[in-house]
């Protein structure tokens, strides 16, 4: 594939790698991912996205690509129905709003290191995941159709949250104009247990260390510090 390393971490692909393109796809990785998403045909999928009327900039894929529906998982794209363009709903499968959250401690790993595994095992005992699992949050349909409109704020109410949460997510974690009646009963039956788990399918958590600083007035407005467990 035709493709440019244009800065650390960064990479494009050129609107004239194949006819049609109306942007040039861009891919937030490093060395091996690159290697790994163009094995699996996610950057032929970063292509495809470019093809999209109305495409604004770029297809711009994350470092968690992969190959997915349509878009690739961790594809992004933004449209302009000035020009003609799309919503496109299901272009990941539906996951929409699906993302990659990092959650900070005050632990260093080194700190953390003797008491690894029973922290792995504790995490694993109080987060349900994975197909068929079932959260400790129990909620009728009446009060399900809330958590649908009142999102994260639903959360923060029910005490699973802070207030200043909400002041870090879009729309303080609910759009506008929300209608649980547009949800059919077999949404709200496969999602009756969702509630309190990370889902079934591409859904994880991980303990990580951060190893690297690349930006570090970035890193300090978030807390970060080499070292750190997250």
């Amino acid at each position: 594939m035709k493709i440019e390393k244009i800065a650390p971490f960064t990479y494009k692909i050129p609107r004239d790698y194949k006819t049609g393109m109306r942007v040039p796809g861009i891919v937030f990785a490093d060395d091996d991912l690159i290697k790994k998403a163009e094995q699996d045909r996610a950057l032929e999928q970063v292509v495809n996205v470019a093809f999209l009327p109305g495409i604004v900039k770029a297809s711009f894929a994350m470092p968690d690509i992969h190959w997915g529906y349509g878009f690739p998982i961790g594809g992004v794209a933004a449209t302009d129905p000035e020009s003609e363009g799309v919503i496109s709903p299901g272009g990941v499968g539906f996951d929409i709003s699906c993302g990659v959250r990092l959650l900070r401690t005050n632990l260093t790993a080194e700190e953390a290191k003797p008491f690894m595994e029973r922290l792995m095992q504790a995490l694993s005992r109080n987060i349900p995941k994975g197909v068929g699992s079932t959260g400790k949050i129990k909620v009728k349909r009446r009060e399900l159709e809330r958590l649908l409109v009142e999102g994260a704020r639903w959360a923060v109410k029910q005490g699973y949250g802070w207030p200043e949460d909400l002041e870090r997510i879009e729309d303080g974690g609910a759009l506008k104009g929300a209608d649980p009646q547009k949800v059919s009963n077999r949404a709200y039956e496969r999602g009756a247990d969702q509630p309190g788990t990370l889902g079934a399918g591409n859904h994880f958590l991980e303990i990580q260390k951060v190893e690297e600083i690349f930006d570090e007035k970035a890193a300090q407005a978030f807390g970060l510090f080499k070292g750190q467990l997250v």
